[in-house]
């Protein structure tokens, strides 16, 4: 008995292990249960499926991966991973300013509106968890997603890799969740477009360097369009 007390205290006094918190957290930001309502928006794709721009697997794996490669990656993973940085050395105006940055891209009302709910949404979650108040400094007033993501990521204490692999990964599961309830595709066929995308978000990743002050930013025309249509689409399931 007494070994069995001594074996229970050792594991509680041991040190958490680093790599480990880093990987949970990434988990804890990329799982679709993380209640900001990521699930209600769809990006466009709605309006791809309807105009049968995306109608199986094959064609959703072309659209995810040119997303991926020329929006997040030209986008909002250089935009992210200043505002980690800014977030980091506590730069109140850098954040601000990559803050409106993020909003002047966003290029019809669904998707502004979608950067806006969303970072409304994860920068309460931050706020009741605690986790902002340990970072000593704020929100801005009106918080884009990319800044709340920004925020979690350092007050997660994650590497600005986890944090971007878990925004890409995250980004890929909705539009999959999107994909099953108006292609519909089978569950099977989502598993194969995940796994199939795993080496691209990876080797992206790694080559994604921070927006500078004279970072322009990037356009998805198709997409912005598919986007703008769906605002008036007959029937719908998704914001956006």
């Amino acid at each position: 008995m007494d070994t069995i007390i001594t074996m229970i205290t050792d594991s509680k006094s041991s040190e958490v292990d680093a790599s480990s918190m880093e990987q949970l957290a990434l988990l804890y930001l990329a799982s679709p249960a993380l209640p900001i309502g990521a699930f209600a928006y769809s990006q466009g794709l709605e309006k791809a499926i309807e105009l049968s721009v995306v109608s199986d697997r094959e064609s959703l794996e072309r659209w995810a991966e040119e997303v991926i490669s020329f929006g997040l990656a030209q986008l909002e993973g250089p935009l992210l991973l200043a505002l980690f940085e800014a977030v980091q050395t506590r730069n109140k105006v850098a954040i601000e300013e990559l803050n409106t940055k993020i909003f002047a891209c966003r290029e019809t009302h669904e998707l502004y509106e979608e950067e806006r709910y969303l970072g409304q949404s994860l920068g309460r979650l931050l706020t009741t968890q605690t986790l902002i108040g340990e970072l000593d400094l704020e929100l801005p007033k009106h918080c884009s997603f990319l800044c709340a993501f920004a925020f979690a990521g350092v007050s997660l204490q994650m590497s600005s890799a986890s944090m971007l692999l878990a925004f890409f990964w995250s980004w890929l599961e909705n539009q999959i969740t999107v994909s099953c309830k108006t292609i519909p595709l089978g569950q099977t066929d989502a598993q194969r477009v995940l796994l199939k995308l795993r080496p691209l978000i990876a080797g992206l990743v790694g080559k994604i360097e921070p927006a500078g002050r004279e970072f322009a930013g990037a356009s998805l025309p198709g997409q912005a369009m598919l986007s703008a249509l769906h605002e008036v689409q007959y029937s719908r399931l998704f914001r956006s």
